[in-house]
């Protein structure tokens, strides 16, 4: 594999495999809300304003921010009862053109959307209003852009190990 596009895959590897290692641990604070608000509801009768909105930002954010390791690691939904009967020549063929074909055009319109998303909602000062808490939705769409940052950068990462299996009819060593 050439230099420039190992590098690529280098950096979008390790970048989303340390923000999936990161984000992973969002599930404690999201299992501690959870448990604190069935407690207090159901125990004291005193239920929370603020542990719905925070079990949905936090799950939200997780899975935004993990979808690019759940691409880097390989656990994206895919027709494998087809593709794994296929070559490895054609298997990177497959793959890299509908990287280039579907993935990065919707990734990219995807990008925009969110980060503008983002930027109108933090320049507002934009609250939910579907609770009483009313907390701060920036943050929250923040993390959505940035899922789809990493998405796109390892997307570049999987374009490239699908190119090196297209011509070289294997895949990169891991």
């Amino acid at each position: 594999m050439p230099g420039w596009m190992a590098a690529i895959v280098l950096v979008a590897d390790n970048v989303n495999l340390w923000v999936g290692r990161i984000v992973a641990w969002l599930v404690l604070p999201l299992m501690a809300a959870m448990v604190y608000e069935i407690t207090a509801r159901y125990f004291f009768a005193a239920p929370t304003i603020w542990a719905y909105d925070t079990s949905r930002m936090l799950y939200g954010a997780m899975f935004m921010l993990g979808a690019g390791y759940a691409l880097a690691k390989g656990v994206h939904i895919r027709a494998d009862f087809i593709y794994r009967n296929w070559s490895v020549k054609t298997q990177g063929w497959i793959d890299a053109t509908l990287y280039l074909v579907l993935y990065f055009p919707a990734m990219l319109i995807f990008a925009k959307v969110a980060w503008d998303f983002a930027a109108s909602s933090i320049a507002r000062g934009e609250r939910g209003m579907d609770t009483a808490w009313m907390p701060q939705l920036g943050p929250i769409k923040a993390a959505l852009a940035a899922g789809v940052i990493l998405l796109v950068l390892q997307g570049l990462a999987e374009l490239c190990k699908s190119w090196y299996a297209a011509t070289r009819g294997r895949w990169p060593d891991a």
